[in-house]
């Protein structure tokens, strides 16, 4: 009998919490190691905290790692409350660019979230990631320093949330757009920190439209080299950040879910709405991705088929995906109703929409 997919994630993630028991925490390897270096690790503190309703929890979070103060929304998971001393296990959820406001909360006022993690008996995690901070520590000129994100995310963020709400060593990431392109960055610059890893319309392949991300650097103020330098003189830096050149890290058997739209419109959109040439190009994107990791050996669902940029695809493709990351953290609850355990022709389980919207993009 052929092992399930279910079972083969079950066996991968046992064999890396062997492996990551063998070694001094998460970071005892490459770049948070080096992370210490900035003196912006395991500095952190938490200036503000704020509770509305059962589950939502907002920390704002002196950082030395960005040189200012940031938030960080949690859902709580069921339960969290009448027991205090439990370890548990996160889900990071990334937004997507462009929101000044800082995008700590653009999952929770575009989608449906809370409802569809109901059940989950995991943290999920939403922290500020930057109007265009790529989930990157910035180049700077060869200088780094401040805004050091990722430092922020994997060596900061981790320490606080298991001082504040009980997280643990098991996580899973996803993203929307640009963070999207940083959970598939952080898996695989990273390999074990993250169990398992989801993209919706992420940018994929971020050197193959350089300008690109160098003019939405400018469009918010910012030098254009000061995220990862010259696409050439600093080729090197660029390929570090790249999801598409980093499947090769991840170990045979990980688990990715990647979505994208192809720039169609879909069951979300208004029949008649135009031709979206950024998820369009986003999409190609995807496609390759899931070639290349397949070829590797990865455990990948893919979800790719109309639609275009817009947070009604990601919630619908966070709640088809949640199954995976939920069972890659070991949390149970992992479904709602309103997904179904049942999978669908792609990998995926089917999704049902709470309500017609048409959300920001981003």
């Amino acid at each position: 009998m052929q092992p399930t997919r279910s079972h083969v994630r079950r066996l991968w993630c046992a064999a890396l919490a062997l492996a990551l028991a063998a070694v001094a925490g998460p970071a005892a390897g490459g770049a948070l190691a080096r992370a210490d270096d900035h003196g912006a690790a395991r500095g952190a503190v938490v200036v503000e905290r704020e509770r509305s309703g059962e589950r939502t929890l907002d920390l704002t979070i002196e950082s030395p790692a960005l040189g200012t103060s940031v938030r960080t929304r949690v859902l709580l998971p069921p339960g969290h409350d009448r027991d205090p001393g439990r370890t548990w296990p996160a889900i990071y959820l990334l937004h997507g660019c462009c929101d000044a406001s800082g995008g700590f909360d653009d999952w929770t006022d575009s989608t449906d979230v809370a409802a569809i993690t109901a059940r989950t008996e995991a943290l999920i995690v939403m922290p500020e990631g930057g109007p265009v901070g790529y989930y990157s520590d910035w180049w700077n000129g060869g200088r780094g320093g401040p805004p050091a994100w990722e430092t922020f995310h994997l060596t900061e963020l981790p320490a606080v949330l298991a001082r504040e709400v009980g997280a643990g060593d098991l996580r899973a990431v996803a993203g929307a757009s640009m963070g999207g392109t940083g959970a598939l960055a952080y898996a695989g610059r990273h390999p074990g920190f993250f169990r398992a890893a989801a993209a919706y319309s992420g940018r994929l392949d971020t050197r193959v439209d350089a300008p690109a991300v160098m003019a939405r650097l400018e469009d918010f103020g910012h030098d254009p080299l000061a995220l990862w330098g010259d696409p050439v003189a600093q080729a090197d830096v660029w390929a570090a950040h790249d999801p598409s050149a980093l499947v090769a890290d991840l170990p045979p058997g990980y688990p990715v879910y990647v979505s994208s739209g192809n720039g169609e419109p879909g069951p979300l959109d208004p029949h008649d709405a135009p031709h979206d040439a950024l998820e369009a190009q986003f999409g190609e994107m995807a496609a390759a991705y899931v070639a290349a990791a397949r070829a590797h050996g990865l455990d990948v669902t893919a979800s790719l088929g109309p639609g275009r940029h817009h947070y009604g695809y990601w919630e619908r493709e966070f709640a088809r995906s949640l199954p995976l990351l939920a069972e890659a953290v070991g949390a149970r609850g992992g479904h709602t109703p309103a997904t179904g355990p049942t999978p669908g022709g792609n990998g995926a389980v089917p999704w049902v929409a709470g309500r017609e919207r048409f959300p920001r993009t981003h």
